[in-house]
């Protein structure tokens, strides 16, 4: 008998001592990744995403450190090797002024990238802003502010870069690189605000019906810490996806008023330049023009694929 209530007592205890470490373990196990969490988690394993960061970072380094990838100076002239094609010591070959095409196209990188990163930053920022007001706080607001986006909206984006520009550079013969690039980015953003604006209004209507937030306006909150506080968090991510995409088109749209002769001019080096002047001699000397296209195509891909990929892992519907 004695035997018998001592085996009880061990189980119980050992049963206790189970119940106790699974109650210890339990917490750990129904820990919340998050979206981000569990977005980065499943962009891990697409390859899609894999590749084009791939290339995205190595653009990235490209562009700030291109005295790694090349010892030339993109704007030496050589005239006695104008026009000649690739060969080993100049692997992209030479342009119509002696310049080395792979040099030019190294440090291209940079300015390219840069126009689109602050080209995308000045849409998002001024877009969110915009966007916030007019989907927070509704009614006449809204109409304002979506009727003063339609206006730009129904502006032709090259005819618009056309005016812009003009204007800015009225009078002007050579205008700075800093006063350019600077152009360039402000023409963009004043252009394209518009549609992160839509982005994120939609988003903000939806975010500023839930029970949170009627919650914080029940409690007094004021508006702006709803907004930063409750509302923006919840809209960031649509109006990333778009920003990944969109720094794709913004640096095909830096190449696009290059290549008009409204946008980067010499001695800064543009993708876009150097296609609008290889389209003299695109007969002739072929890989003037088919190695800048083509590091701009790969760029303007590598970014929409990427962003087509985090889009996909945000999107549980997609899932």
């Amino acid at each position: 008998m004695t035997e018998s209530i001592r085996e009880q007592t061990d189980s119980t205890d050992t049963g206790d001592r189970d119940v106790s470490r699974s109650g210890e373990q339990q917490p750990k196990l129904e820990k919340q990744v998050g979206l981000w969490g569990d977005a980065w988690r499943d962009l891990r394993k697409r390859p899609l995403f894999i590749a084009a960061s791939a290339i995205i970072l190595l653009l990235l380094v490209m562009s700030a450190f291109p005295w790694l990838f090349t010892a030339t100076d993109p704007n030496e002239q050589l005239l006695s090797k104008a026009r000649q094609g690739p060969s080993g010591e100049a692997w992209f070959g030479y342009d119509h002024l002696g310049r080395d095409v792979y040099s030019r196209v190294i440090y291209g990188t940079r300015s390219s990238i840069l126009v689109g990163v602050l080209a995308t930053s000045l849409t998002v920022v001024l877009g969110s802003i915009f966007g916030l007001i007019s989907g927070y706080f509704g009614r006449k607001t809204d109409v304002l502010v979506s009727r003063f986006a339609e206006i730009f909206l129904g502006l032709p984006f090259v005819l618009g870069a056309i005016v812009i520009l003009s204007v800015f550079n009225a009078g002007i013969v050579s205008p700075g690189e800093i006063r350019v690039m600077s152009q360039v980015i402000v023409t963009i953003g004043v252009l394209a605000w518009p549609i992160s604006m839509r982005i994120m209004r939609s988003a903000a209507i939806a975010a500023k019906q839930q029970d949170y937030v009627n919650a914080a306006k029940a409690l007094g909150a004021s508006h702006s810490r709803i907004i930063f506080k409750h509302v923006l968090p919840n809209c960031v991510a649509p109006v990333m996806v778009y920003a990944t995409i969109a720094l794709g088109q913004m640096i095909g749209l830096e190449a696009t008023l290059s290549y008009l002769g409204l946008g980067l001019k010499a001695p800064v080096v543009s993708w876009g330049m150097m296609i609008s002047v290889s389209q003299q001699y695109i007969i002739s000397t072929p890989h003037m023009l088919l190695f800048p296209a083509g590091f701009l195509v790969i760029t303007v891909l590598a970014f929409v694929m990427l962003g087509d990929a985090v889009r996909d892992a945000l999107d549980p519907k997609q899932r």
